[in-house]
């Protein structure tokens, strides 16, 4: 019985951690803009096709740095051309320039790549074989739980113990009162921002490394659930995220273990509107009260 659950159970926590990453960048701005930032996903994908393209002319080596690097500059451009303007905007306004940015990522990438799927570059060692309990898959399954448990808890002792942790806490608490306070907000934005995009970057990593194909579109359904894991853990909470990716990752291979594949997609999405009908605020989410 243990030898049939262990392939679902791993390929779970593996897909669940991917998710993990890219739903810390969602709940991390959400947590002080109070914004869905709708092109994480998308970001995601760029650092996929980065990856592809890099790897043809340039060493692995380094590659994955230079990923990472440009990643994090497309993400803390997003912010500065789509955000920073609507600062004082509308929610309304702000949420339809997020949308207006994922498409526009959208369809740059269809018209540079000529919407042509790509093969994404074996990484060496990531990518290899093992057996575990007699069952054999790549090390990436076994490596994704525990890099993203490692990230989280150097992401969480910075947020506690450094003074830009300091920063992010106070504007997620109140906005406007840290900027009155000598917060430089803007600062604390733009390094937001660059955590969420170097994880999205990492997490592409290990996503594509086990579906080795890069569309313009292939990050839309990862970054969809990855919202849904951030809201089903209490967006705004780092340990919500995490929490939130595992159980939907593991939920999902095992209905797909059962043979219930096409039904995979739409547990997570009914699994959101069974959480935000029972609780609106998410498994580790704080009931904020708005001042008058």
């Amino acid at each position: 019985m243990a030898a049939k659950i262990l392939p679902y159970l791993l390929g779970g926590i593996s897909v669940g951690g991917q998710y993990a990453l890219i739903a810390i960048g969602y709940t991390m701005v959400y947590g002080i803009l109070r914004l869905i930032n709708f092109a994480h996903g998308d970001i995601f994908t760029v650092a996929g096709f980065i990856m592809v393209y890099a790897a043809a002319t340039m060493p692995l080596y380094v590659t994955i740095p230079l990923v990472i690097i440009l990643t994090i500059l497309l993400g803390v451009l997003v912010e500065k051309v789509a955000y920073k303007p609507l600062r004082t905007a509308p929610r309304m306004s702000v949420m339809i320039s997020a949308i207006g940015m994922s498409y526009l990522l959208q369809n740059s990438m269809w018209y540079l790549t000529g919407g042509l799927a790509k093969q994404y570059p074996t990484l060496p060692w990531i990518s290899d074989k093992i057996t575990v309990a007699g069952y054999t898959t790549s090390r990436v399954t076994i490596i994704t739980p525990i890099l993203t448990i490692v990230l989280v808890v150097a992401l969480v002792a910075l947020i506690q113990k450094t003074k830009i942790g300091m920063a992010m806490r106070a504007a997620s608490r109140d906005f406007e009162t840290a900027q009155l306070m000598g917060i430089k907000i803007n600062n604390v934005i733009s390094f937001t921002f660059v955590v969420g995009s170097g994880l999205a970057a990492i997490g592409s990593m290990l996503y594509f490394s086990n579906y080795a194909t890069v569309t313009p579109t292939v990050g839309a359904m990862p970054g969809l659930k990855a919202f849904v894991a951030a809201v089903f853990g209490g967006i705004g909470s780092i340990p919500g995220a995490v929490i939130g990716g595992f159980i939907i990752g593991i939920c999902e291979s095992f209905i797909k273990g059962t043979g219930a594949t096409t039904f995979s997609d739409a547990f997570t999405f009914a699994l959101l509107i069974v959480i935000l009908a029972v609780k609106p605020t998410g498994l580790f989410g704080e009931n904020l009260t708005e001042k008058v």
